[in-house]
């Protein structure tokens, strides 16, 4: 009996020292730490360290009141006071257990933190955490939150740290960047449709009159505006002169997106092209009402021909003026409402939509071009293929 009573004395003795030993928090100090390419000076960065190891409740934290004293009184303690030496003394002056220090960097798209929590009595590091961060600097102080818990082992919002988490990009090499290639194309296209109608059609009724096939001639200028290793996509303009090997003159220019993948160079362009162009609206005597060969009537071919032909029938004769009749009179078919390639025609200009495949290879810095391609127009078109051959002129970084 007196035993147990000698152990409850004891017992009762022990446990309030126990409990109000155990409400004591150990005392910490944050130090400014080193900031560098950020806009939050290093006092401000330091009241925020403050504020989230206050809201841990895991430490006594000294504010910097507490600590304005001793740093005034050491010059040492004002400036690049980041060393484990001098974190040590700094503890030892204020009387602490902990002083935590480090370093923040803005680092081009991030931001760098680096923290280090330095025991006093023990004179050594006691926990560290490094984390990095998207180049978000006005939520600076959630960072802080985040790798602070992170150090004390205080579980972290998911959430939270998925936005605020570095981005690690693909890399670019330095060789990619915006290419300026431009060089000589030469190529030949078969006409088909009804532009093969128009380049055997005879010339007295408004055709072009040749083998319904035409070189090309012409000049590329070419820009790359997206590169990374294994695709590029370009902007390309193309200045042709067309059929000068059966003594014609068309010319055309064409604007095309191109989209190049793999280190092989295939690549798949498209774009609008535009040309001159002589037209007229007319029809084609399909059903030989009024030619035996079914020719093309222009307008004024159909006035000449109504006039040689119907001038003296009375029917077509009013007060002595001869009127013109309309060929739908005598076929319904025929109208004067769609527009056809004529020579004698008005000067205009006609739309096209190219689409092309090919492959460019490479010898050095030459680059070979070899495309297959397809103009299209009103019911008809051209194919063909064109070579040409450029050597890379100018290179640009991408991301200055």
């Amino acid at each position: 009996m007196k035993t147990i009573r000698k152990i409850s004395l004891i017992l009762m003795a022990i446990m309030p020292i126990y409990f109000f030993a155990q409400t004591i928090k150990p005392t910490i100090a944050v130090a400014n730490p080193n900031v560098n390419n950020l806009q939050n000076k290093p006092t401000t960065v330091a009241k925020m360290m403050r504020l989230e190891l206050i809201k841990l409740s895991q430490h006594s934290v000294l504010d910097e009141f507490d600590m304005a004293d001793v740093i005034e009184g050491d010059s040492n303690f004002q400036s690049d006071c980041y060393g484990q030496s001098c974190l040590i003394k700094l503890g030892q002056k204020l009387n602490v257990d902990y002083v935590m220090c480090g370093s923040f960097d803005g680092l081009g798209n991030k931001i760098a933190i680096t923290l280090k929590m330095i025991d006093v009595k023990n004179q050594q590091v006691f926990k560290s955490a490094v984390g990095e961060y998207d180049n978000q600097e006005l939520e600076l102080q959630r960072m802080i939150e985040v790798l602070i818990k992170e150090m004390m082992g205080v579980a972290v919002e998911k959430e939270l740290t998925d936005k605020l988490a570095f981005k690690n990009e693909p890399i670019t090499s330095n060789n990619v960047g915006r290419i300026n290639n431009s060089g000589p194309r030469i190529g030949y296209a078969y006409m088909v449709g009804s532009m093969n109608e128009f380049a055997t059609r005879s010339q007295d009724q408004g055709g072009l009159d040749i083998f319904p096939a035409v070189s090309m001639i012409g000049y590329q200028l070419e820009a790359q505006y997206v590169g990374t290793e294994n695709f590029s996509a370009l902007v390309e303009g193309i200045v042709n002169v067309n059929g000068l090997e059966q003594g014609k003159f068309i010319p055309s220019i064409t604007l095309l997106n191109g989209l190049r993948f793999g280190k092989a160079g295939w690549e798949f362009a498209f774009g609008p092209g535009f040309t001159i162009k002589k037209s007229s609206y007319g029809f084609f005597d399909e059903d030989k009402t009024f030619s035996a060969d079914g020719r093309y009537f222009s307008q004024n071919d159909w006035n000449n021909y109504a006039y040689e032909t119907y001038s003296t029938d009375p029917q077509y004769l009013v007060n002595g003026f001869f009127t013109t009749p309309s060929p739908d009179q005598f076929n319904s078919k025929y109208n004067f409402d769609t527009k056809y390639g004529d020579t004698r025609g008005d000067l205009g200009i006609s739309t096209m939509f190219v689409v092309a495949f090919g492959r460019t290879f490479h010898a050095g810095a030459l680059n070979i071009p070899v495309n297959a391609f397809y103009s299209s127009q009103r019911k008809g078109g051209m194919v063909g293929l064109n070579v040409g051959f450029n050597v890379q002129k100018s290179k640009t970084p991408i991301n200055k």
